[in-house]
């Protein structure tokens, strides 16, 4: 069990991390420039500035916003769906929000609310299809998991067989595919921002109901709460932040399994200390990966969603190992 006294000093902690991210993702590039260089150069618009400012400013935002959604997401998956091996990028949410903004590319949209919205569907989809097969009756957790799995396949060659036919498209999307950052603008930004800003919110007045659906629908209905409509909503909150967070992100991996799990282990699972420190740690964290993407092959750059998998691969099958396919309850 975690004590509560944990959590306060977990969440400074995890503040810290996040703000001491975005001040490095800010100073170390090509050019470092140090933090007093960097209000200087904002304030008086120096030689700098320009960097700062329609580079690595969007970037290290796009940064934080993409891993605090994909982090709430997959914490909240993991409740609702009581199994700590769902994330959006594992049971086939984020190739669904890739499939939306793959056929929007398609259709010659590029950036915008159309783009972010046609991600929230395509992974709304995707969460509905979990949803109906999840709440089948003698579905184990694991088989959950194993079908999301190939979910995520099938999606995934959907996008790929557009891009095939479409070959203007797959140049559009080839570092969509992988997950990264290096083509972020405010166009395909800010309205994905507000997005995720907006599910956050909601999700942060509903930490009571989260926990007792985590507790199984009978627990659930006995103190009146409606389990269905609580799941679809916890669900479409899901969708919602994955796919605003692809529709610019692109497909990154395993944020949404790794942050909620390291978490968890620190201020336990009761959903008002796990979400807040999910969303900063994630912020912090996809925006550390994304600074040692950029930098430590310099002048080559390697979209961040490749240490992500490389992280990610390895923890994940560590944790398949640990909880047996998510019936541990530790």
């Amino acid at each position: 069990m975690h004590s509560n006294k944990y959590f306060a000093p977990v969440l400074w902690g995890s503040m810290f991390l996040c703000a001491a991210a975005a001040v490095l993702s800010l100073c170390i590039g090509s050019i470092c420039i140090s933090p007093v260089g960097i209000i200087r150069e904002l304030a008086g618009g120096g030689m700098a500035s320009n960097i700062i400012k329609y580079s690595r400013l969007p970037r290290t935002l796009a940064c934080m916003t993409a891993g605090a959604g994909l982090a709430a997401a997959g914490a909240v998956l993991q409740r609702v769906l009581a199994n700590k091996l769902a994330s959006p990028s594992i049971i086939g949410i984020n190739a669904g929000a890739g499939l939306g903004v793959t056929i929007c590319c398609a259709l010659g949209v590029l950036s915008g609310w159309m783009l972010s919205l046609s991600a929230f569907f395509g992974s709304l989809v995707t969460v509905a299809l979990i949803s109906v097969f999840s709440g089948r009756g003698g579905i184990s957790k694991t088989t959950v998991i194993l079908g999301g799995v190939a979910l995520n396949s099938i999606l995934n060659a959907a996008s790929e067989s557009i891009t095939v036919l479409n070959p203007d498209v797959s140049i559009m999307t080839s570092e969509f595919r992988i997950g990264g950052f290096s083509s972020v603008s405010a166009s395909k930004l800010l309205p994905a921002a507000a997005l995720i800003i907006l599910a956050l919110i909601a999700l942060f007045t509903l930490f009571n109901e989260l926990d007792i659906l985590s507790l199984g629908d009978e627990n659930a209905h006995a103190v009146g709460l409606p389990a269905k409509k609580y799941r679809a909503l916890f669900l479409c909150l899901s969708a919602l932040l994955s796919g605003a967070a692809v529709s610019f992100a692109g497909l990154l991996g395993f944020v949404g399994l790794i942050v909620p799990h390291l978490v968890r282990r620190l201020v336990g699972s009761e959903s008002r200390h796990l979400l807040p420190v999910s969303v900063f740690t994630g912020a912090g964290f996809v925006t550390l990966c994304d600074l040692a993407a950029r930098t430590l092959f310099l002048p080559y750059e390697l979209p961040v969603g490749i240490i992500m998998s490389i992280i990610g691969g390895p923890v994940f099958i560590w944790l398949i190992i640990r909880f047996k396919g998510g019936h541990s309850n530790d």
